[in-house]
């Protein structure tokens, strides 16, 4: 037996060893938990037989209370214990299969004797509770295997830095116990693992990537200085995989002070965070909260107006023709998402604490309680000192105080009788339980006398009659905020007076008659939407979350600089992780990096602010990174991962019907080859829905849209701004003519679609392919006519 074979029985010895510590462990723990989950079912059962309820006097009363507490007590700590060792459990449970995936050994600077250690996605103790048979990947000593190759290392910890000698830096591929791969290298992550890991299929849902992190990714994980980290990473980079291994992190490291619920990632779509779900559970933490931007501007005022979303405006921008109506629409997106704009807001705030200001009148069944003059004159008589926002919230409890009143006098009224009349007896029965309930204990109301009845009812209809109006004035709706916005949008001597002397944007006026027209339809244009809020958020108060203490931005490219310093006003406490690609900034607005990282260093300063890129892309393989980097400007400085394929393919059609041949023989080819997961990427949702209806008989194909709540396989038929951020085994290109890509501004929407292939890329066209193929070299793919 050769010294290899030596080595590979020894660590199965251990593994067998370790995984039958962790079986016997789990075996343990799972019958405590059976234990603790009936105690607590029974506690919850009998909770009230164990409480003495006694409100007889004061005494009884204080009984009663010492006894509802400590039985709650009692309740809290079971069910605390039992969530916990839940939360052990189930890492037992990941750990039962694959203890672990790394080792090195280590000798410290000044001590004696190597130290070995295997790293895991969760600690695992000795019986003595002392020994550590799996370190946390999360741990301080583990990023000596991200890090760090044979020889001198040194890792940091929380009492300083630790030097020493890296004798050895091994790797595992363990499966159910058994050791598939073992190898020692000299480098952060060896290729061969990474090519196994990298040459599996896709699959739908995003996985962890602890066991094959590389350096620079390590770099993002533990980054916990900064203030602001920008994650620049190329298609395929793993800027998103890092991202949630350093939510784990984070969780891992600040477990006492801070909680899953705590972080926050804004994601491109819905389907995307089904795509994520599973990472952090993998890892045995809970998963962060998910949301996207565009739920959060549902939220906020979706009731009002019926919201575009960025997908509806991408479609309609890639569907136009080049005209007026495109050349208006591109301005006022480029402007409205600019902090120019956020900057004249804010001086329009600022002329509205002097002049300015719309209300809505108050009124109740027609009549008019409290006018528009009446409120501007209460709101313009207060303190010129105070706050625009604490003025309107004086003026709403002020509208409340005129409500009582008008309350008060209407319950003489003539309609007040008729309501009264028309109560049924369960409403009658209603409204004498309610008002019993509010009386006080030594006044009981009664409706013996005929007067007071009356009075007791009318003062109930009344209230509930007036309770819109009360709602209506409590969440403030009686500022105009619409009206506030329109007239900065259309009167050119108030916007040239709060614009800071920029003057007028191109297309002013043509962007107001548009913006105003949708409006009135009930409706808000997306490049609108954040800047109407903030004008909102401003006069009414930010709605601030000083809970949130980490927001993560995926594809942050396609945020607009407005968007992004929204984002920071609302989570004032928060840090923030911004991961992007410049190449991948697909949508209409003006990119917030601008083709440069400088705005996004402009959120939080220069020195909160650190930037990583990530240049190496692991997605594809080196033949697919090669064709798509040639076409961006300074795709060169991407690195493929050395893993061969393919080259891609360029297919040419003449006819529509040869078109969809061709593609119905391919995927059904592709299919034969094993790959499951294949996208056919369309350049709208209307070119899908075309091509769904034409395939469908031919293909078992299923339709990706901007409302589809989770990540499926098989072969999907998807619009292209919604591919982003996920990979396929296979991608097929449906058409990549001249004609269907004819503008400059499509290049990186081309790329990011293209970018989505794992092992294969084939590109149809029907006629001449477009300009970013005819870019790249001939030797870079094949084609075929």
């Amino acid at each position: 037996m050769d010294l290899k074979d030596q080595d590979w029985q020894h660590e199965q010895q251990r593994v067998d060893s370790v995984t039958g510590k962790v079986a016997a462990r789990k075996g343990t723990l799972e019958a405590e938990v059976g234990l603790v989950r009936g105690d607590v079912v029974e506690l919850r059962k009998d909770f009230w037989d164990e409480v003495r309820v006694n409100f007889s006097s004061s005494d009884d009363l204080g009984e009663t209370s010492t006894s509802l507490r400590q039985q709650s007590q009692v309740l809290s700590e079971r069910e605390h214990a039992h969530l916990q060792a839940s939360e052990t459990l189930k890492k037992l449970k990941l750990l039962v299969k694959s203890p672990y995936f790394g080792r090195i050994d280590f000798t410290e600077e000044g001590q004696e004797g190597k130290e070995t250690i295997y790293l895991g996605i969760a600690s695992f103790l000795d019986d003595d509770q002392e020994t550590f048979l799996v370190y946390d990947w999360r741990a301080p000593v583990s990023s000596l295997y991200y890090d760090g190759a044979p020889g001198a290392a040194a890792y940091q910890t929380p009492s300083g830095e630790i030097s020493g000698m890296m004798e050895l830096k091994r790797q595992f591929v363990i499966r159910d116990g058994k050791i598939k791969v073992m190898f020692d290298t000299g480098v952060t992550i060896g290729d061969e693992l990474l090519q196994q890991v990298l040459s599996h299929s896709s699959d739908n849902q995003m996985k962890s990537i602890v066991a094959t992190i590389q350096k620079e990714q390590n770099a993002v994980i533990r980054n916990d200085k900064s203030r602001m980290l920008v994650v620049q990473g190329a298609a395929g980079s793993g800027k998103t995989s890092a991202a949630l291994q350093r939510v784990a992190y984070l969780l891992y490291k600040y477990r006492g002070t801070l909680k899953a619920d705590q972080v926050l990632l804004f994601s491109p779509n819905p389907m995307f965070n089904s795509y994520v779900s599973t990472v952090l559970p993998e890892l045995g933490e809970e998963n962060m909260l998910q949301t996207t931007f565009q739920a959060y501007l549902e939220h906020r005022i979706g009731r009002e107006f019926d919201l575009e979303d960025v997908f509806s405006q991408m479609e309609s921008i890639l569907k136009a023709e080049e005209g007026p109506w495109l050349t208006v629409k591109r301005a006022s997106i480029a402007y409205k998402s600019s902090t120019l704009f956020l900057e004249t807001i804010r001086r329009f705030k600022d002329h509205l604490e002097q002049s300015g200001m719309k209300f809505k009148p108050i009124r109740f069944k027609g009549r008019l309680i409290v006018s528009e003059q009446v409120m501007l004159e209460k709101f313009y008589g207060y303190d010129s000192s105070v706050r625009l926002a604490n003025r309107i919230e004086l003026m709403r409890d002020w509208l409340l105080k005129e409500l009582a009143q008008f309350a008060k006098n209407e319950r003489k009224a003539p309609w007040v009788d008729e309501q009264i009349e028309v109560l049924d007896p369960d409403e009658y029965q209603k409204a004498y339980t309610r008002i019993r309930r509010k009386q006080s204990a030594k006044k009981k109301e009664t409706f013996d006398d005929f007067d007071r009845e009356r009075s007791l009812l009318a003062k109930m209809v009344v209230n509930e009659w007036l309770k819109p109006v009360r709602k209506w004035i409590k969440r403030m709706r009686f500022v105009d905020v619409k009206t506030m916005y329109e007239e900065l949008l259309t009167d050119k001597q108030l916007f040239l007076s709060v614009s800071g002397g920029h003057g007028l944007p191109d297309e002013w006026e043509e962007m107001g008659i548009e913006s105003i027209q949708m409006m009135k339809e009930g409706k808000l244009a997306y490049e609108d939407v954040t800047p109407y809020l903030y004008l909102q958020d401003l006069l009414k108060g930010f709605q601030i979350n000083s809970v949130i203490r980490h927001v993560f931005i995926d594809e942050v490219q396609d945020y607009s600089p407005f968007q992004l310093e929204y984002v920071k006003r609302i989570f004032p406490r928060a840090r923030m992780t911004a991961l992007g690609d410049l190449n991948q900034g697909i949508y209409a607005h003006t990119d917030v990096l601008g083709g440069s990282l400088e705005s996004l260093k402009q959120l939080y300063g220069a020195d909160e602010t650190e930037v990583i890129s990530l240049t190496r892309s692991y997605r594809s393989t080196l033949e697919i990174v090669d064709f798509t980097s040639s076409m961006m400007p300074g795709g060169e400085s991407i690195m493929p991962f050395n893993r061969y394929g393919e080259k891609p393919l360029v297919c040419l059609a003449n006819s529509r019907e040869k078109l969809h041949s061709s593609i119905v023989k391919d995927i059904r080819r592709l299919n034969e080859q094993g790959y499951e997961h294949t996208a056919i990427i369309c350049k709208t949702a209307e070119e899908c829905e075309y091509v769904y209806q034409a395939l469908k008989d031919e293909l078992p194909l299923k339709r990706i849209a901007k409302t589809t709540p989770s990540f499926v396989t098989g072969t999907l038929v998807i619009p292209s701004y919604l591919a982003k951020g996920v990979e396929f085994d296979a991608v097929v290109i449906y058409d990549a003519s001249q004609e269907a890509y004819s503008r400059e501004s499509e290049r990186k929407l081309f790329y990011t679609a293209c970018t989505r292939a794992m092992h294969q890329l084939h590109i149809y066209s029907l006629g001449a392919p477009c300009r970013f193929i005819e870019d790249v070299s001939e030797d870079k793919y094949t084609l075929q006519s």
